[in-house]
């Protein structure tokens, strides 16, 4: 993904601002301080000087008691540095085999994608024998692929979701539909569990939550 490169060659307290706020929905300058261990007014400058630019936007969170959190995010303004998966390229190619090979082509390139990445996938995930270490191990090949994934455990209910910032096929899938339900596919074949998935989308911010129902 280009921002983690660009992380990896330029150390820039705004680099970390933008991985911390895109992992999240949302941020106050405090909370931003204390995940980058660096001074409250040091991350409030840069995120004001981003918002200027139109990179970020505020909204307000409500408190117990007191006046509401400021909190940043960032907008969509920023697309443009995560990994949109090569998407004009494939959509192209979608295309032409839908003119070339008929109205199910695209359908049937897709699930040959998602058949192949499983396939591959299921050899890596082979040496976990808990949902829980195939969920991390999941999410990892996720990451890496420019979901910004991780696993979340939820105390009360024992439930894991599998939670993800960034769709690098969102615009493949706002195309062709099917996207989403071999996505889901894959990852109820890997874990051998239901899956349910639901989507927040806010400014430039997404979080897509695969909720893991085991069998």
């Amino acid at each position: 993904m280009l921002l983690t490169l660009m992380r990896e060659m330029l150390h820039t307290p705004v680099l970390d601002i933008l991985h911390h706020l895109k992992r999240s929905n949302g941020m106050t300058a405090g909370e931003l301080s204390s995940a980058m261990k660096m001074s409250y007014m040091g991350v409030k400058q840069h995120c004001d000087d981003l918002v200027a630019k139109g990179m970020l936007d505020t909204f307000r969170r409500a408190r117990g008691s007191g006046r509401p959190e400021k909190l940043y995010r960032i907008t969509q303004r920023l697309d443009p540095i995560f990994d949109d998966g090569g998407q004009s390229l494939a959509l192209n190619l979608l295309a032409i085999a839908k003119r070339v090979y008929g109205e199910t082509a695209p359908a049937k390139l897709l699930y040959t994608f998602f058949q192949v990445k499983s396939d591959d996938w299921a050899a890596k995930l082979a040496a976990h024998d808990t949902l829980e270490a195939k969920a991390k191990a999941l999410a990892r090949l996720r990451s890496a692929d420019g979901c910004i994934s991780s696993v979340e455990h939820h105390a009360q209910t024992g439930m894991l979701s599998l939670v993800e910032h960034h769709q690098p096929l969102k615009r493949i899938a706002s195309e062709h539909k099917i996207v989403d339900e071999f996505d889901c596919g894959l990852i109820e074949r890997l874990l051998g569990c239901q899956v349910t998935r639901t989507v927040e989308e806010t400014s430039g911010s997404v979080r897509i939550t695969f909720r893991l129902n085991p069998r």
